[in-house]
């Protein structure tokens, strides 16, 4: 029986893949989305610190390996939306720089193919999209933009107001977060968003958030040409005799195997997920996997280098909607050290509930709840480097493999340093003067200050684009150059991480190759 024919398939439906389709959905083309999740059931559990960060009700069970082959339990999660339906919203530009070879302290940030300039367009279009508040020329690092933001930055709570006068007392540019979130804070009553203390790492309950099941895939399926099949893995991709086409998309559901077709594949299963597909996909014609002649699928695979630190206080924070304030001044450079350091902003509001679940280090006199309600909880990021050892395989069992060794660590050091500086030249506490602030801790005591290998939120790399055959997989379009109607659109094909959350890239991409594939499809 010959395999259901689309015009378009797209594999995943997160960041990449929602957004090309709610982009695709008005051409009249027929388009299938294969999400091998479900839709997130919406229920009371949507917000309960218990049930999302000790159970770990909506993360997915599946196991992976480490190099040394012992068992990986992945942070990520399968469900339409794919990880934006926990992500915090934090949706930065990459600097102008990134798109440019940028030398660190543990060596050198490749060139993009494309520039700034060319995806700038596609940036703000993802904006719009999406919902972002902020104000531009705030961030002393913000590149040039054809528009101001769509909506208003998130204004502080008093404390993080505090702390933002603090920093701008000490010569720093800090500036409000760009957050993708449908706030109204001129009209709270009708506002979708409540700014709670939930948004950061929990679905959300009332769909405020700007996650690519609300804005993009519910509004694709709204088309008639559009449809979705979920519990759907993609097992493989199989190709015509000259290994030149896909010519098939081996799924299966719900136990049983199903075959489909379309004039173009899309894959966006994440970074890690997209790579071990190409690798299972491996035929005669592509003998170390789907597209991977230049052998760089699954290789350079980068996720950044990131720290969960809590500043304690003696006063409490009462702050309920913490992820406001961001901090870039420290981005390329300090007075004191000549390379790239990395961002600082501000993970959602802790509870002793989710402290729990990482054993955190303890500062003195203070238990796991007090703790959290009297911490300021910073999200810090540098900048990791590509390096063809840190990569994806999969194993004889068709287990993802995940053999990855940190890199350009000093930068990240320097910053929490740094950090560590401004808080302690913070104003003197009215009530506990210098001796209310307690120190920086890590949030998690066993791991020190770095979030594990398990953390894979930010992924990507693993199928670079590029202008050259033999040193990437994807051309400038993101198709695969040894295939014709391969695309990948997921974070895969960054050549390098920057420092700051890759989700608007990947949207501001997508949304770039969907006018490339409309061209394509109206040929």
């Amino acid at each position: 029986m010959a395999a259901e024919r689309f015009d378009v398939i797209v594999i995943g439906t997160g960041a990449g893949g929602g957004t090309l389709a709610q982009a695709l959905a008005p051409t009249g083309k027929r388009i299938l989305l294969l999400e091998r999740g479900d839709w997130l059931r919406r229920e009371k559990d949507n917000w309960d610190s218990r049930a999302v960060n000790l159970n770990g009700r909506y993360a997915t069970r599946e196991v992976w390996k480490d190099r040394k082959g012992k068992d990986l339990h992945p942070h990520t999660n399968y469900w339409v939306g794919g990880n934006t339906k926990f992500y915090g919203a934090a949706l930065f530009r990459l600097r102008r720089e990134d798109f440019g070879e940028l030398r660190h302290h543990g060596g050198t940030s490749p060139a993009w193919p494309i520039s700034y300039e060319e995806l700038e367009p596609y940036y703000t279009q993802a904006e719009r999209l999406y919902h972002v508040h902020g104000e531009r020329g705030e961030d002393p690092t913000d590149p040039p933009a054809s528009a101001p933001y769509p909506h208003r930055a998130v204004s502080h709570e008093p404390r993080l107001q505090q702390l933002s006068e603090d920093f701008a007392a000490q010569g720093l540019r800090p500036f409000h977060t760009p957050l993708g979130i449908q706030l109204d804070e001129s009209d709270p009553r009708s506002s979708r968003c409540i700014r709670c203390n939930t948004c950061d790492g929990y679905p959300c309950l009332v769909n405020a958030k700007a996650d690519a099941q609300v804005i993009a895939v519910e509004p694709a399926l709204r088309h008639p040409n559009v449809q979705i099949l979920t519990r759907a893995f993609v097992e493989r991709l199989e190709t015509s005799a000259s290994g030149r086409e896909v010519t098939k998309v081996i799924v299966r559901r719900d136990g049983a195997r199903e075959e489909y077709a379309a004039d173009v594949v899309v894959t966006s299963a994440g970074a890690i997920n997209s790579a071990a597909l190409l690798l299972r996909s491996a035929s005669d014609r592509h003998p170390r996997g789907l597209a991977n002649g230049s052998d760089v699928v699954g290789r350079h695979y980068m996720g950044h280098v990131n720290s969960v630190l809590m500043a304690v206080s003696l006063c409490p924070n009462p702050t309920i909607f913490q992820k406001s304030l961001s901090l870039n001044d420290f981005y390329f450079r300090s007075k004191e050290w000549d390379f790239p350091m990395g961002h600082i902003s501000f993970v959602g509001k802790l509870d002793g509930v989710a402290l729990s679940a990482g054993a955190p280090s303890i500062a003195p006199g203070f238990t796991l709840e007090a703790m959290a309600t009297h911490s300021l909880d910073f999200w810090l990021t540098s900048e990791d480097l590509p390096d063809r050892e840190n990569r994806v395989t999969v194993d004889g069992e068709g287990r993802i493999v995940l053999d990855y060794r940190p890199n350009n660590e000093e930068g990240h050091k320097r910053l929490i340093a740094k950090l560590k500086q401004l808080l302690n030249q913070q104003r003197d506490c009215p009530v506990h003067g210098r001796e209310c602030h307690k120190g920086l801790f890590a949030r998690n005591l066993y791991l020190k200050e770095r979030i594990p290998l398990a953390g894979v939120a930010h992924q990507n790399g693993t199928i670079r684009f590029g202008h050259d055959p033999q040193t990437s997989a994807l051309d400038v379009n993101c198709k695969a150059h040894e295939v014709d109607n391969l695309y990948v659109v997921d974070a895969s094909f960054f050549p390098s991480s920057g420092a700051v959350n890759p989700a608007l890239t990947i949207m501001a991409n997508a949304l770039r190759v969907a006018e490339h594939l409309k061209a394509r499809l109206a040929a």
